[in-house]
């Protein structure tokens, strides 16, 4: 049976409580001076405390805080106030109180904020075993998971990480490419020397070419002195393309010669030079596709593919969020004692939501509900709308009024391209077709498709 703390020096303020949480069918333990507190503290370790801050002692009851938060960090501590101002509101948050309540207080607020306090200590003492559990299967690497899709993954990495060979990563934004990249580099002989990387779209033509290949003193306006380039820097090492799909034609070229001999010329200069570097490319196009469609080299997309790795969107592998939620708040937690708790609707919500963004949407998401979750405990209300509305609209307004087959794959479409934000290829691999067939689907409906 979970146990309640009250503290306070009025003994008919301590059985008003103890009357009002009679509904939670709790242990309520009372004092009525903080050594009295501690010492029951102490031989009964309460569950939650609450405690007036304005106490007939010389230790208040933010000192009272201070004083739990060393001896008994589990327990959860909640402070009222006759006199509130910010500044001890301010400072009992940063102490670590649960939560902070102000005479004349609210009875259903009072209830609202026990209750979220033993809802946190109850999903804490749940998870325990579960953490540990999920804890000890995680690889020792920062890629977490391990659902079939993602050891497919763990096993393409070992088999690569000894050849020189070109790594071509597929896999949708936020995926993880990069740490692929990453750990392919770190268990690979390569490790000693550098791993440099570069997003391909994110930067022009002109530039891109300074920073892949450097640059010779006066090649252009602002070229002040000699500049190396990536490849001459990460020369032992490890290169890693982001994005390569959004590579133009030139620089193509320009990157399918430095593949082919195994050596660059700066812009501007005349000199080869030879460089020796593995090559890591990145993208969320099918290149294939855009071979087809004549956006890239196919002589390119050979040397990059000589081995390739496709990374799952988060969507396929719903069995991995969990552990990458318990991952993420040890992350974005540091300053947290005890680690927010996530309740089983906003669990199950955070499951079943599609993710578009994939590992770096619920990263950010994790983070952000980190920060602002109320007395560190994640429910429903917590989330963004979006996730709520995604699942609600999946288990029940996709099959309003019965609609025909034809109406039911329009619906679906269009619920598809809601969540990619109109993102072609992404919308293609959910709905298991290739792109020419997704262009006749939105002929067929009349949709037009907007530019990724």
């Amino acid at each position: 049976m979970q146990k309640i703390l009250i503290v306070d020096d009025d003994k008919l303020t301590c059985d008003f409580i103890t009357e009002l949480l009679d509904e939670f069918k709790v242990a309520i333990l009372s004092a009525q001076t903080p050594q009295d507190a501690l010492d029951v503290g102490s031989a009964d370790r309460p569950d939650v405390v609450i405690s007036d801050i304005n106490l007939q002692s010389r230790l208040t009851g933010l000192d009272l805080l201070k004083r739990f938060k060393q001896s008994l960090p589990e327990s959860e501590v909640i402070l009222i106030s006759g006199f509130g101002t910010l500044e001890t509101a301010i400072e009992a948050v940063r102490e670590g109180a649960f939560d902070y309540i102000s005479k004349p207080f609210n009875i259903n607020e009072v209830k609202a904020v026990v209750k979220r306090a033993l809802e946190k200590k109850r999903l804490l003492k749940e998870n325990e075993q579960l953490k540990i559990r999920l804890e000890s299967i995680q690889p020792s690497t920062s890629l977490i998971g391990s659902s079939p899709k993602m050891l497919a993954v763990y096993k393409s990495i070992a088999s690569v990480v000894g050849s020189k060979s070109t790594v071509l990563i597929y896999g949708e934004s936020g995926t993880g490419k990069e740490l692929v990249a990453k750990q392919i580099h770190a268990n690979s002989p390569r490790k000693p020397r550098s791993f440099l990387a570069v997003n391909c779209g994110a930067v022009t033509e002109s530039l891109l070419e300074t920073e892949l290949f450097g640059c010779q003193k006066g090649a252009f306006t602002g070229a002040s002195a000699d500049r190396i380039g990536l490849f001459e820097e990460a020369d032992g090492g490890t290169l890693f393309l982001d994005e390569v799909g959004d590579m133009t034609p030139a620089m193509q070229v320009k990157l399918l010669r430095a593949l082919q001999e195994g050596e660059i010329k700066r812009v501007g200069g005349v000199k080869t030079i030879r460089v020796d570097v593995r090559l890591i490319a990145a993208t969320h196009y099918d290149l294939e596709d855009l071979t087809r469609e004549g956006r890239f080299r196919e002589d390119l997309l050979y040397r990059l593919s000589v081995i390739t790795i496709a990374l799952p969107p988060l969507r396929e592998r719903r069995e991995d969020i969990a552990p990458l939620i318990s991952h993420f708040v040890r992350k974005h937690s540091q300053n947290h004692r005890p680690l927010p708790s996530i309740s089983q609707e906003a669990m199950d919500a955070l499951t079943n939501y599609s993710w578009p963004g994939n590992v770096r949407e619920l990263e950010n998401t994790i983070e952000r509900l980190c920060q602002f979750s109320k007395g560190g405990i994640v429910t429903l209300d917590d989330l963004p709308s979006k996730m709520d509305s995604k699942v609600r609209f999946h288990h029940s307004h996709l099959f309003d009024g019965l609609p025909s087959l034809d109406e039911l794959e329009l619906r679906y479409l269009l619920h598809i391209l809601d969540v990619t934000k109109h993102h072609r290829s992404q919308t293609a691999e959910i709905l298991g077709i290739n792109r020419r067939t997704l262009y006749r689907m939105a002929e067929r409906f009349g949709i037009d498709l907007k530019e990724d």
